[in-house]
């Protein structure tokens, strides 16, 4: 079946309630081991109408910015729809962040209602008695009832359920205009304070339009698994509403430690997720291996097959597809650069694993290295792919080797950033090309390469630019380093007092090093270290060399989807 066009997501909600009512829309695990419960499209699509209703009849929200938080569920989603099918602008809020940052996000976008977890509650009941701040409504998902002022999520659709079987058809029949901000979505702020990007219905569903294109062979029978934060665009079109375009069902992850658990568990067949992730279950595969003597043959089989298909692998492999449950058909990882072997490594074990690339201000998806109809020879490693089917990619200014800007434009860019129009017009040029800020490469056959942030890249003296992220790459292969940060830092030794070098922060696992190497002395480790990214510096040109050498077992401060917050890591270091 081809990609399924729809005016806006109150059409879409509509359309694909038609053709997969009866098909499960959310799965999830209850408090009984081994029970899970089951919600069905048409069920959605009711709780929908109902919850819109009553919000548009009882709480008077109509036109309204209302806010969502809490973590990944189906009652989260559920809300969305029902504020942007007829209601009015949806706000999703990151549940990670700390109080001073989620008032003032509240603040700014000025929502009148919030949907939120237990866990919020106290926050957001002292803030609505805060004159500063427009909200009215606190919409609680766990509460059975409404108690001390605040509404209950499952009370209110029983409220419009009622209105609705009284005659009120004030959502139902509303008209949505797919043309204007219908999403208020926050950028995660690695360079600075976080952007109200504009998206509008048109915005969303050109791009799941788009990503039908790329996952071609996924459909209503097909499983994902939310796992990454749902308030991320990522996670929100490539995951949820692409689900629910599609007519899949969508599980809820327990938890990060429990992927694996959940991919089996549910029976999973697709899961978008961050190159972390993938990392650490690709490298959880080659541990067991390993422990069980079986990384030598398993390789050697590897080699001997790498040109059969997909299919032939898999059969070859079976077993380490039955760590996941069996049924993976797709993986994709975005939001971060990847690592080549991660992806080389799935792919060589017949799991369908592409990587893929967008921004907040494209909703997200710009480009995705997939492989198209039957011809796995299209997989290109190391590429972010080809741009979208409705959009266009180009280079801005590029150098002698074709590196520059990567400019996008396609029905997918954002309208504008909220209230901020001198960094829109900086973002978004009069011909409407969206700038990305990442410096990028396109080959003779439209297959684009990531090289790095236009921001993060350390411009030497001399002229050359270092790439942070392709530095980093090579030091977390490190055995016992989990990440990386490459910086600047002012050069002594050098006879121009601007000049730089080139310093690097790593992050270890104290028990890998133990076992690696017999010491838990900080010392050693930072000599074995330094000494192993000496052997980096061999392989490079003399100019990236990396100079100093600082040791740590502190996270590196990131956002919610794994991307380093340079600005303030940096901070701490300099």
């Amino acid at each position: 079946m081809g990609a399924l066009e729809v005016r806006d997501i109150k059409d879409m909600l509509k359309k694909t309630g038609e053709l997969y009512g009866d098909r499960p829309a959310y799965k999830y695990k209850t408090d009984v081991p081994g029970e899970f419960r089951t919600i069905s499209h048409k069920e959605v699509r009711d709780m929908v109408d109902n919850l819109g209703t009553a919000l548009v009849s009882l709480l008077e929200l109509k036109g309204k910015r209302i806010a969502v938080i809490g973590e990944n569920r189906y009652e989260w989603e559920v809300s969305y729809f029902s504020i942007v099918a007829g209601t009015g602008i949806v706000v999703p809020l990151d549940k990670a962040l700390p109080e001073n940052e989620l008032k003032s996000l509240i603040r700014r976008s000025e929502v009148e209602a919030i949907f939120y977890s237990r866990a919020y509650e106290e926050t957001l009941k002292g803030l609505a008695k805060d004159g500063t701040v427009a909200l009215k409504h606190l919409i609680c998902f766990d509460a059975d009832d409404h108690e001390d002022g605040i509404y209950s999520f499952k009370e209110l659709i029983e409220k419009g359920k009622e209105l609705r079987e009284s005659g009120d058809n004030s959502f139902v029949n509303a008209e949505v205009d797919p043309d204007v901000m219908s999403i208020m979505l926050f950028t995660s702020g690695t360079t600075s304070q976080s952007k109200a990007v504009a998206l509008s219905q048109k915005n969303i569903c050109a791009n799941l339009f788009a990503m039908k294109d790329i996952v071609y062979d996924i459909d209503c029978n097909d499983t994902f698994l939310s796992v990454l934060p749902v308030h991320h665009v990522f996670e929100c079109s490539a995951g949820f509403m692409l689900a629910m375009y599609l007519g899949a069902c969508t599980a809820f992850s327990t938890g990060l430690r429990h992927i694996v658990d959940d991919l089996r568990d549910f029976q999973v067949s697709f899961l978008v997720c961050v190159p972390a992730l993938y990392e650490l279950m690709y490298k959880g595969i080659l541990g067991n291996l390993k422990k069980a003597g079986k990384l030598e043959p398993v390789m050697q089989l590897v080699e001997a097959h790498k040109n059969d298909t997909m299919e032939q692998k898999a059969a070859i492999f079976k077993d380490i597809h039955a760590i996941f449950g069996g049924h993976v058909k797709l993986f994709i990882s975005g939001a971060a650069a990847l690592d080549i072997n991660v992806e080389r490594g799935f792919r060589n074990f017949g799991i369908n694993f592409i990587q893929g690339y967008g921004l907040t201000e494209a909703s997200p998806v710009v480009c995705a290295n997939r492989t198209q109809g039957k011809d796995e020879n299209k997989h290109v490693y190391g590429s972010i792919g080809k741009v979208v089917i409705n959009g266009e990619a180009k280079i801005d200014d590029p150098d002698e080797d074709g590196l520059g800007e990567l400019l996008f434009r396609g029905p997918n860019v954002m309208l504008e950033y909220y209230g901020n129009e001198e960094d829109t017009k900086k973002t978004i040029d009069a011909d409407g090309w969206l700038h990305t800020g990442d410096l990028c490469t396109i080959d003779d056959e439209g297959y684009i390469f990531i090289k790095g942030r236009k921001k993060s890249v350390i411009v030497l003296k001399n002229g050359k630019n270092i790439f942070p992220e392709e530095m980093e790459a090579l030091v977390n292969k490190i055995e016992g380093v989990t990440e990386s940060m490459v910086y600047p830092l002012p050069n002594k030794d050098a006879v121009d007092e601007n000049d730089i070098k080139i310093g690097v922060e790593v992050v270890y696992n104290k028990d890998i090093m133990k076992e690696m190497y017999d010491t838990e002395d900080e010392e050693k480790i930072l000599e074995i270290v330094t000494a192993k990214v000496k052997e980096i510096n061999k392989s490079m040109p003399l100019y990236k060399s990396i100079r100093d050498v600082k040791i740590t077992q502190v996270p590196l401060i990131k956002t919610t989807t794994g991307k380093i917050k340079r600005y303030e890591e940096l901070s701490k270091l300099v």
